[in-house]
């Protein structure tokens, strides 16, 4: 029950209080019961005011402390604290609300603590966002109980705290590490025999016992008149591209997160393994035309200025235009990189509709398509089908998932690779893939 700024009644003593107060005011026919009441009331007012002395004398009873990440990552669990000093000579209990951000849609927060006089506590919670934008938190609110617990007060803290959600890089510095401790194959990344070679000219050397007699320069050994060979190393500047639909196909959800962010979180993953393979990384989005493009670099800057653009893509809704996607590609791309493609076909006449543009880009490019599994299909084919609904389901959603691989086997045609994923395995797959085509020299 609330009374004056910042004091709050306990709504059980709040009623007691009414009904003695209630059978004070009509019992005065029972001079034994209103003198009872009288002195009850007295007594619990006495309490009351004691109470309210307790929580009040001291002018800064605790200090808290919300410490937000400097930016959340989207699609993960992010931690949350609150740091609190009980100033207080007395143990106290405690009740946080905080105002969490609009985006979350969090009506009922409320954790319950209990501090040690004159101490401090940490308090952890974790949120996971599943949109990237600006979250701004409201009032830190703490709310003071004293060993009476007849009222509390409120102290508020932290007021409209901005905190902008980016694409997941917990993810990338997940994967960052597993780089660091060469163990990626522990989660799914897989080792791939080395059976092609792609090479560049470093430099001319003189020949010494072991180095391939393949590699003699004769003009250059009769230069100088003793044996010369030309050394090569792995070609390592490689560009590749990421190329991210952003039109209405990608907005299908999947665990919280649209399929646009699963992409944009596998992108910039995937920029980090690959500037790490000392290759160019580079990206850009595309609907009605193409938008948030990053040249595909290996300066420092480049993870910077990838993640910069991926937080700010977003969808339009509409039908992309992959006209406009071979025009753009082949009027700013020149030289042969390998561009992987984030997008969705459903059916084989939305593949057949764009199939044109995408044999285009793989006469100059390596374009490998990725698009994603329906996953609730998949569960609905693994499901047991009992009614004549049931099997109905069944038939409808073997057809699609038919389809999918049909749309596989039709851009192999082409000579277009493809990865079909199931959304939660998509940078996994997609760093697969990448490392499959590094590992074979293809590109």
């Amino acid at each position: 029950m609330k009374l004056p700024k910042k004091l709050y009644i306990n709504n059980f003593f709040f009623f007691a209080l009414i009904g003695v107060g209630f059978i004070y005011c009509f019992a005065f026919m029972f001079p034994a019961l209103y003198n009872a009441a009288g002195y009850v009331l007295l007594m619990l007012l006495a309490f009351l005011v004691l109470d309210i002395l307790i929580l009040f004398a001291a002018k800064t009873g605790i200090d808290g402390t919300r410490i937000a990440p400097e930016k959340l990552s989207n699609g993960d669990e992010n931690p949350v604290g609150v740091h609190i000093k009980n100033y207080y000579t007395f143990p106290i209990g405690i009740k946080i609300i905080d105002e969490i951000p609009e985006q979350f849609q969090v009506r009922n927060f409320e954790i319950k603590r209990k501090i040690k006089a004159s101490s401090q506590d940490d308090i952890q919670y974790y949120l996971r966002p599943t949109e990237r934008g600006e979250y701004v938190f409201g009032n830190l609110n703490i709310y003071v109980i004293s060993p009476l617990k007849l009222v509390s007060r409120r102290f508020t803290f932290d007021k409209n705290q901005m905190v902008p959600t980016y694409p997941s890089y917990i993810q990338l510095r997940k994967y960052d590490l597993m780089a660091f401790s060469n163990n990626l194959f522990q989660y799914g990344v897989k080792k791939i025999r080395r059976i092609g070679h792609t090479m560049e000219f470093e430099q001319i050397k003189e020949y010494v016992q072991g180095d391939d007699i393949r590699t003699l320069n004769w003009k250059a050994t009769a230069k100088k008149n003793s044996l010369m060979v030309n050394q090569f190393q792995d070609e390592k500047s490689q560009s590749i591209y990421m190329a991210i639909d952003k039109g209405r196909v990608m907005k299908m959800p999947f665990n919280g997160l649209s399929l646009l962010d699963y992409a944009i979180n596998a992108t910039l993953v995937l920029s980090n393994v690959i500037l790490k393979k000392q290759d160019k990384a580079g990206m850009f989005a595309f609907s009605k035309r193409v938008e948030n493009r990053v040249v595909a670099e290996k300066r420092s800057s480049q993870m910077h200025q990838i993640l910069e653009s991926l937080y700010n893509i977003k969808t339009d809704f509409f039908e992309s235009d992959y006209s406009r996607l071979y025009a753009d590609i082949k009027k700013n791309i020149n030289h042969r990189s390998l561009i992987i493609l984030y997008t969705n076909f459903e059916t084989l006449d939305s593949l057949h509709r764009q199939l044109p543009y995408l044999k285009g880009i793989a006469k100059s490019h390596l374009l490998v398509v990725v698009f994603f599994q329906n996953t609730e299909l998949n569960e609905i084919i693994n499901s047991k089908a009992v009614t004549v609904q049931e099997v109905y389901d069944k038939v409808i959603a073997e057809k699609f998932a038919f389809e999918k691989r049909l749309i596989v086997n039709e851009l192999k045609k082409y000579g277009i690779y493809s990865v079909l994923t199931q959304p939660e395995n998509l940078t996994l797959d997609t760093i697969n893939k990448y490392l499959e085509i590094k590992a074979r020299g293809i590109l």
